[in-house]
Order: C-alpha cells, then sequence, then structure tokens
C-alpha cells in the first residue's frame, strides 16, 4: 500500500513510571497497540525515529524515562482537499484564518499533512503555529492560531472559560409549520431560539447525543433569512460541546443542510466535495489576552440566494 509520511515529527515524552520496557523499541510497540510492531521496528531501522538532539534511535536503544522521542507519522496515501484555505488576520502572536470544508485542522487519523496547520506552515513559514480551538473537519471557517506556543494557553483559555464571541450561519430545511407560515407571509423575521439541553457522547463514540438532566449546553439560533424551503440561520454557541450546533438544529426540527450525522448517521464514505455541510464559523469577538487589543474578525458572510440555489441542486 502506498503510504504518505508526514511533514512534521510528532512526539512522546517517554514517562517515568514505566519499568517494563527495557528499549525504546519497545515501548513504541505496547504504547501505541494499534500499530503493528514489525511498522515500528521498520520505522527506525529506516531512521525515521530520533531523539530530541536528531540523533537516530535504533532497536536496542535504551528507555530513557522523561527523554522525548520524535517519530513520523504515516497513513494511506491522503486525498487532496481542493479548497484553500485563506489568513485573514496575522499579528506578531496570532493568525485567524480560514479553513475550508473537509479540511482537518491539525494531523488526526488518517490525515497527517492535508490538515490547515500543515498547510499554514509550508506557506507561511512559521513552524510554531498552533491551534487554540478545534473545529470539525465537516464545518468550514475561522480558526485562531497562536504563533508562539508558550502562548497557545492564554488564547485557548479565550475558548475554555466562554471570554470570545463565536457566530455561525448555518442553511437548514424548516419545518413544515415555519415553512406554511413564510407561504402565508405570517413569518416575522428574525425567528430567536434559546435551547438548553444535555448532551453526551453516543453510540458510536464519535457521535453525540442528547440525554435527559441539567442543561450542560447553550445555543442561541435566529432565522434571518428564507428562501423557497430553506433558512439561513444565525447560531451563536453560548457553551461549546462537540458536534453542539448540529444537534441542536436538528432538535429543533432542522437538521443542518448535509449532515451525515445527525439525524440518521450515515455509511462511511469517500468525500463528497460537492456537497459540504452547510456550517461555517462566520465570525469571532474577542479581547487579545496579550496585547489588550479587541478584535472582531470575520469571513464573508453566506450569500443566501447563490448558497441556497446551490444547495437546492445538488441535496
Amino acid at each position: 500500500m502506498s503510504t504518505v509520511r508526514a511533514t512534521h515529527a510528532s512526539h512522546i515524552v517517554l514517562p517515568e513510571n514505566v519499568t517494563d520496557k527495557p528499549t525504546v523499541c519497545s515501548f513504541l510497540i505496547g504504547h501505541f497497540k494499534q500499530i503493528d510492531a514489525t511498522v515500528w521496528q521498520q520505522r527506525i531501522m529506516d531512521g525515521k525515529v530520533h531523539w530530541r538532539d536528531g540523533r537516530l534511535i535504533t532497536l536496542d536503544c535504551t528507555f530513557v524515562p522523561r527523554e522525548r522521542v520524535y517519530y513520523y507519522r504515516e497513513v494511506a496515501v491522503e486525498k487532496k482537499v481542493p479548497f484553500a484555505e485563506n489568513v485573514i488576520y496575522e499579528d506578531d502572536n496570532i493568525m485567524v484564518a480560514y479553513k475550508p470544508h473537509f479540511l482537518a485542522v491539525s494531523p488526526s487519523g488518517q490525515f497527517v499533512n492535508e490538515c490547515l496547520v500543515n498547510r499554514l506552515r509550508i506557506k507561511t513559514g512559521i513552524e510554531t503555529l498552533v491551534t487554540a480551538h478545534r473545529l470539525d473537519r465537516a464545518t468550514a471557517g475561522l480558526m485562531l492560531l497562536s504563533k508562539r506556543p508558550e502562548q497557545r494557553h492564554l488564547y485557548h483559555d479565550l475558548f475554555k472559560y466562554a471570554n470570545i464571541t463565536k457566530h455561525y450561519q448555518a442553511i437548514a430545511r424548516l419545518t413544515p409549520e415555519l415553512y406554511q407560515q413564510h407561504q402565508q407571509g405570517e413569518l416575522a423575521l428574525p425567528l430567536h431560539w434559546t435551547v438548553k439541553n444535555k448532551i453526551v457522547k453516543g453510540d458510536p463514540s464519535f457521535t453525540m447525543k442528547i440525554a435527559d438532566g441539567e442543561a450542560n449546553s447553550h445555543s442561541e439560533i435566529e432565522l434571518i433569512g428564507v428562501k423557497g424551503e430553506f433558512g439561513l440561520f444565525r447560531l451563536s454557541p453560548i457553551t461549546g460541546k462537540t458536534h453542539q450546533l448540529r444537534l441542536h438544529m436538528h432538535s429543533l426540527g432542522m437538521p443542518l443542510v448535509n449532515d451525515r450525522l445527525y439525524p440518521t448517521l450515515l455509511d462511511r464514505c469517500d468525500d463528497n466535495f460537492k456537497q459540504p455541510l452547510q456550517l461555517l464559523a462566520q465570525q469571532l469577538e474577542f479581547t487579545d489576552p496579550v496585547t489588550g487589543i479587541e478584535h472582531k474578525i470575520a469571513t464573508k458572510a453566506l450569500d443566501i440566494d447563490a448558497l441556497i440555489d446551490k444547495t437546492i441542486e445538488i441535496i
């Protein structure tokens, strides 16, 4: 099978509490159980595993607690995502970039080079770029990145402690009741919902579900435009649970167009680049914790006529 190697090395710190692994190789084999032992042996023999200072690790190198081991992830050849990222804002400390649909944020799973961080590091030459938060691969929109790893926690805390305001835009098919109101000229916009409920892990584990109990999620949702059977929504998550906006729209009876998880988990298949999830992280508002600058950064707002025309064609 043809494989591709990650452009940038990953690393792991050898733990202090391991006493039954005499060599680095035996530790890697035991720690990464999903990777066959022969793969690690071959990587080491091919010079793809090394210490922090660049010295190559051999099959009989002794396990040294607290030392860093660097290695290069390899996966089957990645399919190129045919959409471009771009930098919206940049200063000495941060970068805000637009991530297109289908592009992973960071190396994970079967994506090592086809991810936003890797593309931006290559494009800008800034090897220290790290993300301050997460965004689903299926979702497009704004990502905040830190240029200085030692400052990353400051920007991550904006999201952790809800000190940043996020606005999304989305398209969904209206409920029959809302569509009828629109047809009769009785639908006054904007129409607003406050959604609060408890979100927990689903089955399979990469999905989420709404459960009984005290709410741990909160979104403010507005219907701001209508064309035909479809609505354009402004979504403002107050909390940041995984798949929160997708679940909250589904709970209103209006799942997002081209959502492959909710309400029905569709069979795994290759990405259909003509059918992106209609969800966009459109605006970020925050006070920079380092400079004190007040930021209000946005991508181009969705064009409801053009986008819904296109959506109607492909669904």
